[in-house]
């Protein structure tokens, strides 16, 4: 595991290298395998160390959105807060999920919405 990888993503490779010993997948490359599934996870949650130094330095693609702390959280805990957004707003995240996030049924759910509005 490459250094800085949060606890959380540290269990995660420990538990698949493991499946994959279990399971007999993967033969003498579990750790390679389960490094990288682990690393493109962190990938795909910008939390990387490139990602989190854009971050800091106020690059980060989601820090204008409406929704704190949007890129950790799941569609069901997003959909509530929507009703209390503007057509603009929604917008944003709309073009925001359509760029880094790409969860289609969602995205049709922000079109509905903002034809609502």
């Amino acid at each position: 595991m490459p250094r800085g990888a949060s606890p959380k993503r540290e269990k995660e490779y420990r538990e698949l290298q493991r499946d994959f010993k279990k399971e007999g997948r993967h033969e003498g490359k579990e750790k390679e395998a389960a490094a990288r599934i682990v690393n493109k996870g962190r990938s795909q949650m910008r939390e990387t160390k490139e990602q989190k130094e854009k971050q800091r330095q106020g690059k980060s693609p989601d820090r204008n959105l409406p929704i704190e702390n949007y890129k950790h959280m799941t569609v069901s805990q997003i959909s509530p807060k929507l009703s209390s957004l503007s057509k603009q707003q929604i917008h944003k995240i709309k073009n925001y999920e359509a760029k880094y996030k790409n969860r289609a049924t969602f995205i049709e759910q922000l079109s509905r919405k903002l034809k609502e509005k």
